[in-house]
């Protein structure tokens, strides 16, 4: 039987708790399962392995983030939707420095948690591009560069990548301005990356 406490929940909380004390290499059934008080073998009662619990980890996380991103563009619109967003983004990240680059794996279709999740921090981005009349494809390609934007930043900051004694927030912010000034101008550039004057 079960030991008494334990869930598949209980389970992801160890595991997401492991990953931001020790780094995402850290996660391993072993090690959930000292966390957890039981033999290894006792876990696949829960998950039925590694890489189903490194989902599940991916879900859990996928879910935080989209929940602060939702509520930071919440009633805003334009560059003050996306500097609340990228902010958002950016504490997030930096709270939760081993399960973050979990949320960067694409949503299991077999999980529609996970889907859920991974869709609203996708209309969160969207919701603060519409202040800039971004929506279609373009919407889609808009937040790809965000994405790679912000993520570049945060991953280096948790990594230790910024050593230079200049703030490293303003440094976010300067960044967070060039892309503003960039989704500003979005329509005024081509597909073929030509300026637009016509």
């Amino acid at each position: 039987m079960p030991r008494a406490g334990l869930s598949t929940g209980s389970v992801v909380d160890a595991a997401v708790d492991l990953v931001d004390e020790q780094g995402w290499a850290a996660l391993t059934l072993a090690a959930v399962a000292g966390r957890t008080g039981v033999a290894a073998p006792s876990l696949y009662k829960h998950v039925r392995s590694l890489e189903a619990l490194q989902q599940k980890v991916s879900a859990r996380a996928t879910a935080e983030l989209a929940q602060a991103l939702t509520g930071s563009v919440a009633g805003r619109s334009g560059e003050e939707a996306l500097r609340c967003l990228a902010d958002a983004y950016r504490v997030y990240a930096l709270a939760h420095p081993g399960r973050y680059p979990s949320t960067q794996r694409v949503p299991d279709p077999q999980d529609p948690e996970h889907v859920a999740a991974g869709e609203q921090a996708v209309q969160a981005v969207f919701a603060a591009l519409r202040g800039y009349g971004l929506d279609g494809d373009e919407a889609i390609h808009a937040t790809r560069a965000a994405r790679s934007a912000l993520h570049g930043f945060v991953s280096l900051e948790i990594g230790g990548g910024f050593g230079l004694p200049q703030d490293v927030s303003h440094s976010f912010e300067r960044l967070v301005s060039m892309l503003h000034v960039s989704l500003a101008g979005w329509n005024q550039v081509t597909s073929a990356g030509e300026l637009n004057l016509r």
